[in-house]
């Protein structure tokens, strides 16, 4: 039986854990060769091989920090040169820091939300979209958050990074057209491992009002990435696609 991605090799930055490792999981089971990245190399390899024995698709670590400028263009480079090819980028590491209000929000803790969210997936951007430009082709795909749209006081700085994010969407979608697409989903309120701390107030909270009455499967989120990367959704580029149990029809 063959796949959407078969063929493909695609990168997924933070893809050890939540999220990004659905994401992983899910490219992988679409036939795609899959880049396991995050900052630790021992989770990179652990993930890697899970995702081969799982599915009989190999997949490959590359421990990457993205906040760090100098370290992106190499990580790139080295795909390309072992895999031939990078069709498909998924920027999914970030970090999400909540602060009790603006004033207590250190320069070093909003350089640090800029850098990992904003910095590292402008530079992966540029540098794998212009691979694909070269080779006709290829899909980049951003994880940003609903908090971009519907930021609280303390998300600030985090929901800015995810904002400028999908501004970055709009702008690559234009850069590397029309061989590359690049597109951004916005997740709400998923049950990853960081949910699994939340008591049923809170996620009765986080549920309050939702259309969908629940929390998300990773597995849904990842359903819509896969899309995103497949030749099926060719003529979807520059679109910010939420996913988020209706949140932001909610007024």
């Amino acid at each position: 039986m063959t796949g959407p991605l078969d063929g493909k090799v695609a990168l997924v930055t933070g893809a050890t854990r939540g999220l990004g490792r659905a994401i992983a999981d899910a490219l992988a089971e679409a036939g795609a060769t899959v880049v396991v990245s995050s900052r630790k190399a021992e989770a990179c390899a652990k993930v890697a091989a899970e995702i081969t024995a799982a599915t009989g698709v190999p997949a490959y670590p590359l421990p990457l920090h993205v906040g760090d400028w100098d370290a992106i263009e190499p990580a790139v480079d080295a795909i390309v040169a072992e895999h031939g090819r990078i069709d498909v980028l998924v920027n999914n590491a970030g970090i999400a820091p909540l602060a009790p209000s603006a004033k207590d929000v250190t320069e070093a803790l909003f350089d640090k939300t800029i850098d990992v969210n904003l910095k590292g997936p402008f530079r992966l951007m540029a540098v794998a979209g212009a691979h694909m430009h070269a080779a006709g082709g290829g899909s980049i795909i951003n994880i940003s958050s609903i908090g971009a749209e519907r930021p609280s006081p303390p998300e600030a700085t985090y929901a800015a990074s995810k904002n400028g994010l999908n501004a970055l969407t709009r702008a690559f979608a234009q850069e590397y057209a029309p061989t590359v697409r690049v597109n951004c989903v916005m997740p709400g309120a998923f049950a990853t491992d960081m949910a699994s701390e939340w008591d049923d107030d809170f996620i009765g909270v986080v549920t309050h009002r939702l259309p969908a009455e629940r929390l998300g499967d990773p597995r849904e989120l990842a359903g819509m990435v896969v899309h995103l990367a497949s030749d099926v959704a060719g003529y979807t580029t520059g679109a910010l696609i939420p996913v988020d149990g209706g949140r932001t029809a909610v007024y």
